[in-house]
């Protein structure tokens, strides 16, 4: 690789920087659901990594999710609470008919999507690598358990296309020749 072609170095963390005021406003929808409820049609599907040290979740779930894991907030789910001095959201939420509190670092959220306006985020730092994964794949995160009484839901299908925010978008291209 050649000096023209490589990609320029930044001193500046510009893509932290970028993914933090990206999970900022995956929290802020996160606590105004928790304070007013979710308004109208919006839902929220949380993917986050169940192998993270301060996740809190069933037995059976981490079982069943030994890696990563996908709630909807939509229905009927309580206690949503964001606390960003401990760094943790906690919610209940009933699987299977079983009531139980969710407790996520949000160091550990790997995916924020809110399928009624397709604005999804994607925390490349959360999920261990520094590459985030490509926009297809990103359309919508697969949800693997819902709040509802009749237990998990069946994956969603997204209604047009996602609009995932790829850290890829804010990184310089190499100059073609």
């Amino acid at each position: 690789m050649t000096d023209e072609t490589r990609q320029a170095e930044s001193l500046l963390p510009y893509d932290r920087w970028t993914e933090d005021a990206m999970r900022e406003v995956a929290l802020r929808a996160l606590e105004h659901a928790g304070e007013h409820g979710l308004p109208g049609e919006h839902h929220f599907y949380l993917t986050f990594r169940t192998d993270r040290p301060g996740v809190s979740i069933p037995g059976h779930l981490k079982a069943r999710y030994p890696e990563e894991m996908t709630i909807v907030l939509q229905h009927q789910f309580w206690d949503l609470k964001v606390n960003r001095e401990q760094g943790f959201v906690t919610a209940g939420l009933s699987f299977g008919g079983v009531p139980a509190t969710l407790v996520i670092p949000i160091s550990a959220i790997t995916a924020f999507w809110d399928p009624h306006v397709r604005v999804g985020l994607r925390f490349p730092s959360a999920e261990g690598t520094e590459a985030p994964r490509p926009a297809a794949a990103d359309a919508a995160p697969a949800p693997m358990a819902e709040q509802s009484e009749e237990g998990p839901a069946a994956p969603a299908e997204p209604e047009g296309p996602a609009q995932v925010v790829s850290l890829d978008a804010f990184r310089r291209r190499p100059a073609r020749d």
